[in-house]
């Protein structure tokens, strides 16, 4: 299998971010002469060029730190960034990015996105860990094609090593784009082959190889500074003498310059990384028996429930533990062979589907994953190994028919665990190994064969279960597994032969076919934790000992990529849509309770983000800067703030605390929040900004049992003659086409430039104050030591103006931004008001940015006035209803149903949950169904999912077939502009497909939905 890239507007977001700071650096591509050193060496017939160097070209002059400065605060501004006080150092530029969203993919599309720009090709990439080094070199190799077919070029890469170093040559001399490689050790390290990097070397012809390094003014990118940067570190890399150093961290310590962020709550929150979820385990503390009782879960369906325990049973070979789905009445002690233990009222008394409990006749109540008794320390490993197995054939059997590989991935501490050798050193199963094979073939066994599942249940019967599990670790001269050496005050290991089998076997262990990869589950030693980033590991279980202590953040981290199938296409929500995290679940099986390690989880997410704000307060809006949907800005003064702050608390959206209350969330769910008049227009700025508020309610991971609900179709719904007519008439697939004049965009974007573009002029405040008495620490960490004196303001009446040194390639940018021909943009531009065109020269970035902006809304409008949807042969089956999984919690946000095409239907909001209840109770409703997002209509702004499809009786309405979309709030003015298109979209693909006999529309409420069946 061939990994598939695609890209992705995040990461071309955050390249953007970095060429931005340097706008107006020209393109250049210096040569200098080399050191060639002394000694003897043989001579070439082009000696000049062998040792013609090529390096950055350092800032021009004219680039000055003020600019660059005004640069970074408004890329800083457009993200939501607190805007720097100051340049720290020449350059230093943090870009935070969350483990799993592809962070190596960004940067090396920074260094092509640089070179592109500005000409510079030399990048040295320094990494803390062997690990992560690896790990590197490996996503430089698989993304080489990809990048090359973008940029027609492909870089130079190699890991440093102080052995090879006719490699430093090459990267010196070599014109192309050229990156090394190297983990800080190699520069800070000590031992027989410390720092040669700079020594004099006899074979490097007296040269130092810093030097040779340092002359072509690099570009230093840090892969996770926090854990690279020590003290000595810092000291060290200014022997590079970089040109810019650029920080890319998922935990930044230091904040050197911030330009792009996202962190664990965007990337979690824009459905970037995969949903966490956690099966955890609780022993009870009761010590009313000795009894060992474990509740795996409850099944619920339209028949009554029943409930999945273990619990020891006595057999010929001894006690042992074993599973039973019960009922209520079930007696332990008849079943487990008459155990005493078991004798005193261990009867299933309720089984109760509210809060996933079961309760026995002795008043002992266990809730889903709590485990009861004497419970040694294998028996709870065998307990996780057996969780892991059963989520990971849900998840497989979920996936199977997407061509989805689904990986689960246990972390030991002792090989022995795993695999042992005999006194002839064949290898034999360890504890673990034989726990696995029991349970798994105790799991697969009772599997309960369902509708369609023919072909997953051939997979499973074509995989051994000796073949399926298989051992990944440091393997010694006989090639005997042992345990990884860690070094002192590390928890990862530098087994470079240990992570090349992880890489060489990444592709593989991706397919499906069970001939060529049978593997699915993988034991390998915690100490290699940081090799692992498989995309498709959706189980993740650690059988640590107690004294072992990892973060969870790290524990986690090595599942959050969104997964691939067969054809190495990564599974995004440009594929998935909104099924994006309900495919995408990585589950953690816990050996503690759910709610220990969530709360453990949300700490760490929280100290990880510890600069986001905590709670909503009028300074969290004051002085933002927010724009509309047509690219307008908006300062929010000291009044519009209070403004806001006083909506927020009158319609309870805070509580007095500042925190978001679950109104927030209800009312944003149904698209009924309300803002204060004075910010209308940008209600979706102000948002994002409300948004900014870490809330650990919002990164709660989902409990893994609670989703006790999964929907099943109903047949006789499905083959019934209203449901049937309904389909039928709108499962047709259709195809758009837009056809709109170039020269009608053109009139529009040169009105819109003319009575919209306003671009402010450049200025900079100058203000001198003194110090006068210090009268407290406080009075000097808050700055309240220095009072102000004079200031005065450059730029308004003498506007600083571009150097004209600085060149833009104006004409090019836009097409660049905008999609449009150089014709047309060139047609734009000779078209505007001189006037409007002049404010290029005071803020020639601003201007391209608002101008493209601008356009593309134009274009945009013109799209959706101009398109036309055609009916197309191809239709949807009503596998779109049978294929996928859709689970919920009963009375959380799932409730049982009557009329509805699912035996429960599962709801976002209370709107959609009220609307649902009407339609289920209303006797003109003959069928209906929440369409599932495998049904969509495509439109040039993404796919559409449409919520609602409604049959009702012939003859009490005057439209019997209905597709609606529920909003919470009827003003056009509050939807966003991309969703009003979608919906425009909608209306014309259901005019072309139906011939008018089934009505599309957005409604508010089942009344609203009556109003417009009747008209």
């Amino acid at each position: 299998m061939k990994l598939q890239f695609k890209h992705q507007k995040f990461q071309a977001d955050a390249a953007k971010a970095v060429v931005d700071v340097f706008a107006g650096q020209p393109y250049l591509t210096p040569t200098y002469m080399m050191d060639r050193g002394t000694g003897h060496y043989q001579l070439g017939l082009n000696e000049d060029d062998d040792f013609t160097g090529w390096s950055n070209a350092k800032i021009v002059p004219e680039l000055s730190d003020g600019q660059i400065l005004e640069h970074i605060r408004k890329i800083q501004r457009d993200g939501q960034i607190e805007p720097s006080q100051s340049l720290e150092g020449k350059y230093n530029l943090t870009i935070e990015m969350e483990t799993g969203v592809g962070k190596t993919y960004t940067y090396i599309k920074t260094m092509y996105e640089l070179n592109k720009a500005y000409g510079w090709t030399k990048f040295i990439v320094v990494v803390p860990s062997i690990a992560i080094r690896e790990g590197v070199y490996k996503s430089f190799q698989v993304t080489q094609d990809h990048f090359a077919e973008e940029y027609g070029k492909k870089i130079r890469f190699f890991i440093y090593n102080s052995s090879q170093l006719t490699e430093i040559d090459r990267f010196a001399s070599d014109s192309s784009i050229n990156v090394m490689i190297i983990n800080s050790q190699a520069f800070n390290a000590r031992g027989k082959d410390a720092r040669r990097i700079y020594m004099k070397l006899d074979e490097f012809r007296s040269r130092r190889p810093i030097d040779i390094i340092a002359r072509t003014n690099p570009v230093l990118i840090i892969d996770e500074p926090q854990s690279v940067e020590g003290k000595q570190t810092k000291e060290r890399l200014k022997e590079f003498h970089p040109l810019l150093t650029l920080r890319y961290s998922a935990t930044p310590r230091e904040y050197y310059n911030l330009i792009y962020r996202l962190d664990a709550m965007d990337a979690y929150n824009k459905k970037l990384v995969k949903k966490i979820a956690v099966k955890g385990i609780t022993e009870s503390g009761t010590t009313a028996t000795d009894g060992f009782v474990y509740l795996e879960g409850l099944n619920l369906s339209k028949s009554a429930p029943t409930a999945t325990i273990q619990f020891d049973c006595k057999r010929a070979s001894g006690i042992k533990p074993m599973s039973a789905t019960v009922t209520e009445g079930y007696n332990l002690f008849d079943h487990s062979g008459e155990l005493p233990e078991y004798r005193d009222g261990f009867v299933v008394k309720r089984i109760d589907g509210r809060d996933d409990s079961i309760e026995f006749i002795n008043s002992i109540k266990l809730y889903a994953g709590d485990v009861i008794g004497k419970v040694d320390e294998n028996q709870l490993r065998r307990i996780q190994i057996r969780e892991t197995i059963l989520s990971h054939i849900e998840r497989e059997r979920e996936l199977f028919n997407k061509g989805i590989k689904v990986l689960s991935l246990f972390f030991i501490d002792e090989v022995d665990h795993y695999r042992v050798y005999d006194k002839n050193g064949q290898p034999q199963n360890g504890i673990f190994a034989d726990m696995f094979e029991q349970e798994y073939a105790d799991v697969v066994g009772n599997l309960q064969r369902e509708f369609g599942d023919d072909e997953y249940m051939q997979y499973l019967a074509s995989i051994p279960v000796e073949k399926t599990h298989a051992g990944y670790f440091s393997i010694d001269k006989k090639g005997r597994m042992i345990n990884s050496k860690v070094g002192r005050k590390k928890t990862t290991s530098d087994d470079i032969d240990a992570y090349d089998l992880i890489m060489k076997n990444k592709e593989l262990l991706l397919d499906r076919d069970p001939k060529r990869s049978p593997v699915r589950f993988i034991f390998s030693h915690s100490a290699l934790r940081e090799g692992w980033d498989n995309p498709n590991v959706f189980q993740i279980c650690t059988l640590k000992s107690s004294s072992s202590e990892i973060r969870k953040r790290q524990e986690v981290g090595r599942g959050m990529r969104l997964c691939v199938n067969q054809d190495g296409e990564r599974m995004d929500a440009g594929v998935l849509g909104n099924d994006v995290q309900n495919v995408n679940v990585l589950t953690v099986i816990a050996s503690e309770s759910y709610e220990s390690f969530a709360k453990g989880l949300q700490s760490e997410i929280a100290e990880d983000i510890a600069d986001r704000p905590r709670a909503v307060t009028r300074d969290l809006f004051l002085n933002r800067v927010v724009t509309d949907d047509h690219g307008n800005e908006m300062v929010i003064d000291s009044d519009t703030a209070s403004a806001i702050m006083y909506e927020m608390t009158v319609n309870r959206y805070v509580d007095r605390k500042g925190v978001l209350t679950d109104k927030y969330y209800e009312d944003k769910a149904n698209g009924e929040l309300k803002m204060a008049e004075e910010v209308k227009g940008f209600e979706a700025a102000v948002v994002d900004i409300i948004d900014s508020i870490y809330d650990p309610k919002a990164m709660k991971p989902e409990n893994a049992r609670s989703n006790n609900v999964e929907l099943q179709v109903d047949e006789e719904k499905l083959n019934s003659k209203e449901f049937k007519a309904l389909w039928s008439r709108i499962n047709a697939k259709s195809v758009y086409v837009v056809d709109f004049d170039t020269d009608e965009l053109v009139r529009k974007s040169i009105a819109a430039l003319d009575s919209r573009l306003r671009v402010a002029k450049i200025y900079f405040k100058v203000e001198s104050g003194s110090m006068g008495e210090i009268q407290s620490k406080e009075q000097l960490r808050c700055g309240a030591a220095f009072v102000r004196e004079s200031s005065s303001t450059i730029g308004i009446k003498q506007a600083i103006v571009a150097s004209k040194s600085v060149t833009y390639d104006l004409v090019g940018r836009i097409v660049e931004s905008t999609g449009l021909t150089r014709k047309a943009v060139i047609q734009i531009l000779t078209g505007i008001h001189k006037a409007t065109f002049d404010q290029f020269k005071y803020n020639p970035e601003e201007f391209i940015f608002k101008a493209s902006q601008l356009i593309n809304d134009e274009k945009a409008t013109a799209i959706i006035e101009h398109i036309t949807y055609s009916v197309m042969d191809d239709h949807y089956g009503t596998d779109v209803f049978t294929e996928p999984t859709i689970k919920g919690k009963l009375g959380t946000n799932v409730m049982k149903a009557k009329k509805h095409l699912y035996d429960h239907i599962v709801y976002d909001s209370t709107n959609e949950r009220d609307f649902a209840t009407e339609l289920d109770t209303n006797t003109d409703v003959a069928v209906y169904v929440k369409l599932p997002d495998g049904f969509y209509i495509s439109t040039p702004v993404g796919h559409y999912n449409p919520d609602w499809a409604i049959a009702f009786y012939e003859g009490s309405v005057k439209h019997i077939y209905f597709v609606a979309e529920t909003k919470g709030s009827m003003s056009s003015m509050q939807l966003r502009l991309i969703e009003e298109s979608k919906i425009h979209c909608a209306r014309e693909h259901f005019k072309a497909i139906s011939s008018g006999n089934v009505v599309y529309d957005v409604v508010d409420s089942y009344k609203s939905l009556m109003e417009k069946v009747m008209k």
